[in-house]
C-alpha cells in the first residue's frame, strides 16, 4: 500500500512537470525539470515536440546540445527526441547550497541555424545526512556553576535545501543536561546546552551524551556527535559578554589589518579571577582562522587574510572569554561576520559558433556568432549588458536569453566596399563604477561574383597602317573586375559578325588571357577603310557575368597604289597617242589633255604632272598643267618647230615615297591649209561639249542648293526637338570634338556644334551627302572681340576623277551673283595654275574618306575682281561619295 501511494505521488509529480514545461515552451523557452541523482535514462522530457522540430530533421540539420561548463548530465536520443539522464546529477556538486539549482543548455540546429534555451531544474532529494565537523565535543564545566547555566554547542550542517536541510535536534535522556536550540536572524540554528541542575564533580567527573541531529527529509536521515562534558572543580563566576551574538557587515577585499569587531567581557570576580583572556573557540574552523584573528588581551578581532564574496560570504566565530583562575571560567559570544559584495569581478565573455566567412549576398537577420556572459558579483555588479562597436557596421546584437546574445546581419553587405570589419563586442556590468571586457570579432565577407568586367571607356578608336604583318599587335583592351580570384579572373572573345562576305574572325582575333587584338591579315585601305566590331569580356564566375567595349579600327592609307592613266576614250591620253596641231594656234593654246587617278586616298591620290625634258635639250614648245595635265602652247609655233613632237608626261602622286607613271603624247604639227576639217568639226563639238557642260553645272548648282536648303531645315527642325527636350549635355550647346574625317598626314576636321548624318534608305549603295560645320578655334572672349572676315574669298576643288558621273567642273564652270549684282567668273581647276593671280588649289579636303569634295568660301571677292559685299564668312561643305560605295557608320 505504501508503495501504490509513492508510485501515485510519483507519476503526479512527473505530470505536473510536463504540464510546467509545456507551459514555459509556449512562452519563449523550454523547462523542465529532473531529481537528483537519478538514474541513467531517466526520461526529463520530449525536447523536439516542445521546441516544434520534427523528428526526422533531427540528423541532417544537426541537432546538438551543449551546456555550459557541464559534462553530458543529460543526453538527446535523435530517433524519438526524448531528452534522458546520462551521467549522475548531484545537485549539492553543481549548486552548492544554492536555493535554485539548473542546468541551462544550448540546442543548436543548423541549416539554417537556430538556437533554442533549455532549464532543466535539478531537484533537491533527502541524499545527504545532517553531518557534525567533529565526532566529539569537550565541554569544562564547574561544579559550582548553577542550574539554567548554558553552554554552546557546534551545530550540524546539512548539504541539502529547503526541508531536507531543516534540521531539529535531540539530546539522549538524562538528568543533568537539556537542549535549547535557537534560530538566529541569519536563519541558522544555535545550540545551547542547559543546566538542568548543578553537578556535582565528586559524584561525576565525567557526563557522556549523544546529541542527535535529525533533517526534515522523508525518509529522515540523522547525524549524531559524542559530547564528553569535564566537570571542574573551582570557579564561581564566569566571564560575561554584553551580548551572546555579535552581527558585523564586512565589505570583502578588506585589506589586511582592518578592525572587525572589539569585544568586552566581564567577570564579578576579584584579583586573578577577574583578569580575562580571549580565545577563539575550538569549535572555530580552520577556515575562520585563516581569514581573522583576535587578540587575547583587548579582544579585537582583525582581518587576517583576503575575504573573497564569492568564495564565502559569511562567517560565524565563537569566541571564549576565560578568566585566568587556576580552575578558570569561560564566557562565550559568536560573532557573524556577513561580508557585502563589491564589484570586483569583470565579466566574462564566450563567443561560439562563428559562421564566418559570412556570404556578402548573406540575408539581413542571418546569426553569424553566439554570445554567452556570465559575472561572479551579485546584484547589479552581476547584472552584464552587451553592446557593439562601431556603431556604422552592418550588424546588431539581438539578446536570445539572460546573458545570451546573438550576433546577427542588420544590413546588406557589399565586398566591394567593405571586405572585412572589425567588431568589438563590449560586456558591461552594473556595478559602480562598472567593470567592462572586451572581445574582437574579425567578420570575413566573401564574394559572390555581382559585378561584371567594366571597360574603361564604352569604345576605343584605333588606327591602323594598311599592308600591316599578319598577326600584328594593334590594340589591347583591358576590362578591371571589382570581384576577387575566381569570380574577377576575366577572358576576352569577339563578338563574330559579318563583315561584307567574311566572317569577323578572319580579320581580327583576341587573346583570352591579355586581351590584345592581332590582325590576322594584312588590311587593304581601298579595300575596307572602317572595321567596327565588339571585345566580349567574361568573368570566370558561376553564373558568369560580361560586357562588352567597342573598338573602331581606322585603317590608313599608304601610298601602294600608283597613278592610273584613263584610256584615250574617257577623254584623256592614255600611253602613246598622236594629235594633230595646227602650227597657226597662239600661245596658251591647250593642244591635248592627260588624265589619270589614283586608288589611294589624301595626299597619296593628289596627282601632278611633269613634262619630261627632251633628250636633246631643246626647249619644247609646250608645256603640261601641274595639276590639270593639259598641254597647251608656250608660244607661237613657227616652221622651225620639227613636224613631230614626241612629249613624254610624268604623272606623280604626293606620296612618301611618290609613285610615277608615264604617258607618251605625239604630237604632229600642220599647216593650216593641210588641217583636216575635223579640227572644225572638233571645235564646234567641242563648243556644243561646252554649252553642255554649263548646263550641267548649272543643273548641278540647282541641285546642290535645293539639297542643302533641305538640309539647312532638317537640321534647324532636329535642334529645335533636341532643345525643347530637357537639357541634357551634348544635345544644345558645345561638347566634345567629334571626328568626322581623316587624312593619312594627320589633318582632321571636327564639327564643334553638332554632327549630323543624311544616309540612304535600305537598298543599294547610293551617292550620299555629309554636310558638317567647319573646324573654327574658340577664340577667347569671342562675343566681345569677334574674329574679322578673311578678306579674300576662294574656291578649292579636288576631283578624283573616274567617276560615275561626268561632271567636270574643271572643263568649265560659272556661278553668277544673285539679281542686280555684277557676273563672278569663278576660278577652275582649267585655268588654275601656281601662280597667284590665277587662284589657290588645295589638297582633297574629303581625302581621308575616299570622296570628291568641293569646298565653297563665300565672302569679299579679290582686290582684282568685283565681288559681292563684304560678308561674315562662312564655309559649306560636301561630301559626295561615289555611287556604289558603302557607306560606312560615323560614330
Amino acid at each position: 500500500m505504501v508503495y501504490s501511494q509513492r508510485s501515485l505521488a510519483a507519476r503526479h509529480l512527473l505530470l505536473s512537470h510536463l504540464l510546467l514545461a509545456i507551459w514555459e515552451a509556449g512562452s519563449g523557452h523550454v523547462h523542465y525539470s529532473v531529481p537528483e541523482e537519478a538514474k541513467h535514462g531517466t526520461f526529463v522530457g520530449r525536447i523536439a515536440q516542445d521546441l516544434g522540430l520534427e523528428l526526422a530533421e533531427l540528423v541532417p540539420r544537426l541537432f546538438r546540445v551543449a551546456s555550459k561548463g557541464r559534462r553530458n548530465l543529460l543526453e538527446v536520443n535523435l530517433q524519438n527526441g526524448i531528452l534522458f539522464v546520462n551521467s549522475r546529477i548531484d545537485r549539492e556538486e553543481l549548486c552548492g547550497r544554492s536555493t535554485v539549482c539548473s542546468i541551462h543548455l544550448e540546442v543548436i540546429v543548423e541549416r539554417p541555424l537556430q538556437v533554442f534555451h533549455v532549464e532543466v531544474e535539478v531537484k533537491d532529494i533527502n541524499d545527504n545526512p545532517p553531518r557534525f565537523f567533529r565526532q566529539e565535543q569537550r565541554l569544562f564545566i564547574l561544579e559550582s556553576r548553577i542550574a539554567d547555566s548554558r553552554f554552546p554547542l557546534e551545530g550540524a550542517s546539512d548539504m541539502d535545501i529547503g526541508a531536507n536541510a531543516e534540521l531539529r535536534y535531540k539530546l539522549n535522556s538524562n538528568e543533568y543536561f537539556d537542549l535549547d536550540v535557537k534560530r538566529n536572524e541569519e536563519e541558522t540554528n544555535f545550540l545551547e546546552l542547559v543546566l538542568k541542575k548543578p553537578v556535582d564533580r565528586e559524584e561525576t567527573q565525567e557526563h557522556h551524551l549523544l546529541l542527535i541531529a535529525i533533517d526534515g527529509g522523508k525518509p529522515e536521515l540523522t547525524g549524531t556527535v559524542q559530547l564528553l562534558i569535564n566537570v571542574l572543580d573551582a570557579n564561581d563566576n564566569a566571564p560575561e559578554f554584553d551580548k551572546s551574538i555579535y552581527n558585523v557587515r564586512l565589505l570583502e577585499n578588506t585589506p589586511n589589518g582592518t578592525l572587525v569587531i572589539k569585544l568586552n567581557a566581564s567577570d564579578a570576580d576579584e584579583g586573578i579571577n577577574k583578569e580575562i583572556v580571549y580565545l577563539f573557540s575550538n569549535l572555530v574552523l580552520d577556515n575562520v582562522k585563516s581569514k581573522f584573528i583576535i587578540d587575547s588581551n583587548s579582544g579585537e578581532i582583525t582581518v587576517k587574510g583576503e575575504l573573497d564574496y564569492e568564495d564565502c560570504n559569511l562567517y560565524e566565530i565563537n569566541v571564549d572569554a576565560v578568566d585566568k583562575s587556576t580552575f578558570p571560567l569561560t564566557g562565550h559570544c559568536k560573532v557573524i561576520v556577513k561580508l557585502l559584495d563589491e564589484n570586483d569581478n569583470t565579466p566574462e565573455m564566450v563567443i561560439t559558433s562563428l559562421s564566418l566567412p559570412v556570404q556578402e549576398d548573406a540575408q539581413v537577420g542571418a546569426v553569424i556568432a553566439l554570445i554567452s556572459l556570465s559575472d561572479r558579483d551579485s546584484g547589479a555588479n552581476g547584472q552584464v549588458t552587451c553592446t557593439l562597436s562601431p556603431s556604422h557596421i552592418p550588424f546588431k546584437l539581438v539578446s536570445t536569453f539572460k546573458n545570451y546574445y546573438s550576433l546577427v546581419l542588420d544590413s546588406a553587405l557589399d565586398r566591394e566596399s567593405v571586405s572585412d570589419y572589425a567588431v568589438v563586442v563590449t560586456a558591461r556590468d552594473g556595478g559602480s563604477p562598472s567593470l567592462s571586457a572586451t572581445a574582437s570579432v574579425s567578420v570575413e565577407v566573401a564574394d559572390v561574383n555581382d559585378n561584371a568586367p567594366a571597360f574603361a571607356q564604352p569604345e576605343y578608336t584605333v588606327f591602323v597602317k594598311e599592308n600591316n604583318a599578319p598577326g600584328c599587335h594593334i590594340f589591347t583592351v583591358s576590362a578591371r573586375d571589382a570581384d576577387a580570384q575566381e569570380n574577377a579572373l576575366v577572358s576576352y572573345s569577339l563578338v563574330e559578325r559579318r563583315v561584307g562576305e567574311r566572317a569577323l574572325s578572319s580579320y581580327v582575333s583576341v587573346h583570352a588571357e591579355s586581351g590584345k587584338v592581332y590582325a590576322l591579315q594584312p588590311l587593304d585601305h581601298e579595300e575596307l577603310e572602317l572595321l567596327q566590331f565588339q571585345v566580349s569580356a567574361r568573368d570566370a564566375g558561376v553564373p558568369p557575368l560580361g560586357s562588352n567595349v567597342t573598338l573602331q579600327v581606322f585603317v590608313l592609307d599608304e601610298n601602294d597604289n600608283a597613278p592610273a592613266l584613263l584610256p584615250p576614250g574617257a577623254g584623256g591620253v592614255g600611253g602613246a597617242v598622236s594629235q594633230l596641231v595646227s602650227r597657226s594656234v597662239g600661245a596658251g593654246h591647250v593642244v591635248a589633255k592627260v588624265r589619270a587617278v589614283d586608288a589611294d586616298s589624301g595626299y597619296n591620290a593628289w596627282l601632278s604632272y611633269e613634262l619630261q625634258p627632251s633628250a636633246g635639250g631643246a626647249r619644247s614648245p609646250f608645256r603640261v598643267g601641274l595639276y590639270t595635265g593639259e598641254i597647251s602652247t608656250t608660244r607661237a609655233l613657227d616652221e622651225a618647230d620639227a613636224p613631230r613632237q614626241r612629249l613624254l608626261v610624268l604623272v606623280k602622286d604626293h606620296g612618301e615615297p611618290a609613285l610615277v607613271s608615264t604617258a607618251t603624247v605625239l604630237l604632229s604639227l600642220v599647216d593650216s591649209g593641210q588641217a583636216p576639217k575635223t579640227p572644225s568639226r572638233v571645235s564646234v563639238g567641242a563648243a556644243s561639249v561646252d554649252t553642255a557642260l554649263v548646263d550641267v553645272n548649272v543643273y548641278l548648282i540647282i541641285a546642290i542648293c535645293a539639297v542643302s536648303s533641305l538640309l539647312v531645315l532638317t537640321l534647324l527642325l532636329y535642334t529645335a526637338l533636341r532643345c525643347s527636350a530637357p537639357p541634357t549635355q551634348g544635345v544644345c550647346g558645345p561638347g566634345k570634338s567629334t571626328l568626322v574625317c581623316s587624312s593619312a598626314v594627320g589633318s582632321w576636321s571636327y564639327s564643334q556644334q553638332r554632327r549630323q548624318r543624311v544616309c540612304s534608305g535600305e537598298g543599294p549603295p547610293k551617292t550620299d551627302l555629309m554636310a558638317f560645320s567647319p573646324s573654327l578655334p574658340q577664340a577667347p572672349s569671342s562675343s566681345d572681340n569677334p574674329r574679322q572676315p578673311n578678306p579674300d574669298w576662294r574656291y578649292s576643288a579636288s576631283l578624283r576623277a573616274g567617276m560615275h558621273s561626268s561632271v567636270h567642273l574643271e572643263e568649265a564652270g560659272v556661278l553668277r551673283a544673285g539679281p542686280g549684282g555684277p557676273d563672278q567668273q569663278w576660278p577652275t581647276v582649267s585655268s588654275a595654275t601656281p601662280e597667284p593671280e590665277a587662284g589657290e588649289v588645295s589638297p582633297p579636303v574629303g581625302a581621308g574618306v575616299n570622296s570628291n569634295s568641293w569646298t565653297f568660301k563665300y565672302g569679299p571677292g579679290n582686290p582684282k575682281q568685283s565681288g559681292p559685299e563684304p560678308k561674315k564668312q562662312t564655309q559649306v561643305s560636301f561630301l559626295l561619295r561615289r555611287k556604289g560605295e558603302a557607306s560606312q557608320p560615323r560614330q
